[in-house]
Formats: structure tokens, sequence, C-alpha cells
């Protein structure tokens, strides 16, 4: 697998309404999707195929979920394939039972809108973080080499072979692999020197090392502990061993780079819910707007999956669609709330709250990457929009896609100058907007999302519908 393939993901429900509108949205956001209607063909897609994730219903004709992920968990060739189970069974006995044939979550479909597409973006995110990784294989013995790179590759990772420590080195300082793994005994540069000299450079030290020897006392032992190795493999060791080293490695060094995410997050946490005061603070001053920010983040959030945005890009887009008007706070109240139409001073004034609002996030700098759907949120296609007049491309894609959502929820909710449009109304006007004013990318993944909403309303569900 490469970086730049799409995620693999197989749905196998005999619900050929889950399969659909689950299928549309994990293709919106550019996986690949392929469909079982139950678990017998669904074994026979995954014994011919790679894939990288697998969701399943429970109650299905031929094979049910549970005999379908207790077979995949037996299979080594596919046991190491995560799977999801997704079922209107909600009872603590199901859904232990589920953990127990080796499901790496477990979700209900009454919590489905919730809970399952963040659970599928989490899966996918840590398996392609893994198979996306490059290894280091170092050892004097062909025959080594080519076992084990074989089967580092079998199971989805990028591996780099050397004959020795000296080559090892150098590719190592020309790669940056993610993991080495190594032999101590070796011509020109010993395992131990090898692990030593990665140790001692800054560019290399925090790349997890494994030793492989034929055999090692204590004493050993330590001493590759000492001079920085993580894990130490004796020969003739297990392959299934081997594979499961490298995963575990790898995912303890993503854990620990998550714990560094989370707490500059908690950082930024506490600044954004400083803002979102202001945010509320600003909507309660008028009545007509409240709870506005939070429609157009819903909508722009919805948009944007449709457009296939990674969950990082969410989370950008979310907080720069909850603070686009944060830049209200500074007109005044008379021209704010006036209820009548506004005069062209007046308007020129409203005009200044994009800028505002970028003036207040711009001393934050965990805030810079949120700050251009702020600025740029009136900006308009034909180059006729605030605060500065640019058109087409010029303009960022999350202000692009926040401007179609707040023209929508603007549009839909009661003003003091005019009563509410009906959803269709205000679905013609954004339509007819579209090239001019909005973003037609952007207007199509709207109606997209509409239709989907739709859909959903007419089988009763948010995402996945229940059985």
């Amino acid at each position: 697998m490469t970086q730049n393939q799409k995620p693999k993901v197989l749905i196998v429900d005999d619900s050929k309404t889950v399969r659909m509108v689950l299928s549309k949205q994990l293709t919106n956001r550019n996986i690949f999707v392929e469909l079982a209607d139950n678990g017998e063909s669904g074994l026979e897609k995954i014994q011919k195929e790679h894939f990288d994730l697998i969701v399943t219903d429970i109650n299905m004709p031929r094979m049910d979920g549970y005999t379908l992920c207790r077979k995949i968990k037996k299979d080594p060739l596919i046991k190491s394939v995560p799977v999801i189970i997704l079922s209107t069974n909600e009872s603590d006995e199901d859904i232990e039972k589920g953990f127990e044939v080796g499901a790496a979550a477990y979700v209900t479909k009454n919590n489905a809108s919730t809970e399952l597409l963040p659970y599928i973006e989490d899966v996918l995110d840590k398996s392609m973080m893994l198979r996306d990784k490059l290894i280091l294989v170092v050892d004097d013995s062909k025959y080594i080499l080519s076992i084990v790179s074989s089967s580092l590759s079998e199971a989805g990772f990028q591996v780099v072979t050397a004959k020795n420590g000296i080559d090892g080195y150098k590719l190592a300082e020309e790669l940056k692999p993610n993991l080495i793994f190594s032999d101590i005994n070796m011509p020109g540069m010993s395992g131990i020197d090898f692990c030593s000299k990665a140790q001692s450079n800054s560019e290399l030290s925090g790349i997890p090392f494994v030793i492989m020897s034929t055999g090692a006392d204590k004493r050993t032992m330590r001493e590759l502990l000492h001079h920085g190795a993580s894990a130490f493999l004796v020969k003739p060791f297990n392959i299934t061993q081997l594979v499961i080293t490298a995963e575990k490695l790898l995912s303890d060094h993503f854990q620990l780079l998550l714990q560094q995410k989370l707490a500059l997050n908690m950082e930024r946490n506490l600044l954004l819910s400083s803002i979102t005061s202001l945010i509320q603070a600003l909507e309660a001053r008028d009545a007509y707007t409240r709870g506005h920010s939070e429609g157009v983040a819903q909508l722009s959030i919805g948009i944007a999956r449709i457009m296939g945005f990674n969950t990082e890009e969410l989370e950008r887009l979310e907080i720069s669609a909850r603070l686009h008007d944060l830049g209200k706070i500074g007109i005044r109240d008379d021209v704010l709330l006036k209820p009548g139409g506004l005069t062209a001073e007046e308007y020129d004034i409203i005009k200044k709250h994009p800028v505002f609002g970028a003036e207040i996030l711009k001393p934050i700098p965990s805030l810079e990457d949120i700050i251009p759907g702020v600025l740029y949120h009136h900006e308009k296609m034909d180059g006729s929009g605030y605060p500065y007049g640019l058109r087409g491309n010029e303009i960022p894609l999350s202000a692009k896609i926040i401007a179609v959502a707040d023209v929508y929820d603007a549009l839909a909710t009661n003003r003091p100058y005019r009563k509410a449009k009906s959803h269709q109304s205000a679905m013609e006007i954004v339509k007819s907007e579209s090239c001019s004013h909005l973003c037609p990318d952007c207007v199509n993944a709207f109606i997209e999302l509409m239709s989907l909403k739709q859909i959903s309303q007419n089988h009763n569900e948010t995402y996945v519908t229940t059985k």
C-alpha cells in the first residue's frame, strides 16, 4: 500500500439501504468501497483481495457477523484486518461477544449517526499510518533479509534492506525510516555500534530500533537497551511475532505522537472555549441569529464530508465555521440589530466584521489555520464580495464552504428585516448564486448533502438506518 492509495472498506450487510447510505458516505470521503449482502460472500471477497477495514452486520443469512469476524481472526493471512460490527443488537452480552470474536469496535445502529464514521476514520487512520511506514532491515544473511523483508512487505509495510551496519546507517540517514530491524554480528559495523551511532544522531534517535540475534544473555540485552534498542528478537523467531513487534512499536510511537497532539489540542480548546463564550455573548444580543453559528458549522461539516475532507480538515473547518461571525462583536448594536434596511454607511460598517474577526484570532498562533474561513467567507466568485474582492480560486476552499452554509442558514431563519424562507425557496436561491457568488463545487456538494438528509429522513435515520 502506498500513501496515494485509497483505503479500501468492505461493507457486509443484508440491508440494501444500509449498504447504499454508508457506501455513499465513505465514497464521498475518498474511500474505496465494496459490498456484500451476507457473511459468506463477504468472507469470499476478503480471502481474494485486500481490505483495510470490514464493517459488518450481525444478523445475516448464510453466515452471521460474529462467525465472519471469528473466521477472519483465525486466518493468518487476513487476521490483521480490523473489523467494526454494526448492529441493532444493543445488549451488553451482544457487545461483549463482539469484542470476544475480535472486533475492533462495536456500534449500535441507533448510535451510528454519531459514532460510526468517527470509528471508521480512527481505525483507517491508524491502519494507514502503520501500513505506510518504511522499515529498514539490516542483516548480512541474504536468507534472513529475504524472509524478513518479504514478510513485512506482505503485511503492507514498505521495506528497504542493507547487508551490513555501514550500509544500513547510510540508508537510515538518507531515508529516515520509521523502524529499524538489525542483526548484531555483521562485518564493518555491528548492530550494537549501528544502534549506538543512530541514537547519537538527533535525526535518527527517535526511530525505534529492534535487534535480531541468534542468541543473547542478560548482559548483552542490558547493553543493547543502554544503547537505545527498543526490542530484541532471538533467531529463529516466528514471522508473526516479527510483524506484531513492528505493528506494536509503530503503534506505540503513534500513540506518543497522539498524546503530544492531544496536549496541543487541550491548550487550543481552552482558547476556543473563551472565544466561544464571546460568540454566545454576540448571539445573545440578537434572538434572530441565536444558533446561527452552530447551524453554519453543521452544514459546513456536511458539505466538507461530501467533498472528502479528512478528520483534521473537518476539525479546522468546524472551528472556523463556528467563529465565522466573531467580528460582529465589534459592530454597534444600532447597526447590527437594525430592523430595517441599512444605509450605505451602515453596510460599510457591517462589511468590516470579517476583518475584526481575523484580528481577534491573529495573536493566537494555534488558530492561524482557521483565520482564512473567518476572513474570506463573504468573498464571492465574481469578485463582488468583501472585504478584499477576491474572486474564483483566490478564495480559500474553507471560506467557500462556509459561504454556502451561511447563505442557506441565513435564508432559512427569521431575521429582523424578513421572515424565514421555505427550504425549497432557500435551495433555489443557493442554486441561483452558484458560479456568480458561490463556488459551484461547494453548491453541488450542498445539494447532495440535502438529498442525503432527505433520504435519511425518509428512512427515519441520520446516517445509517436501523433494521
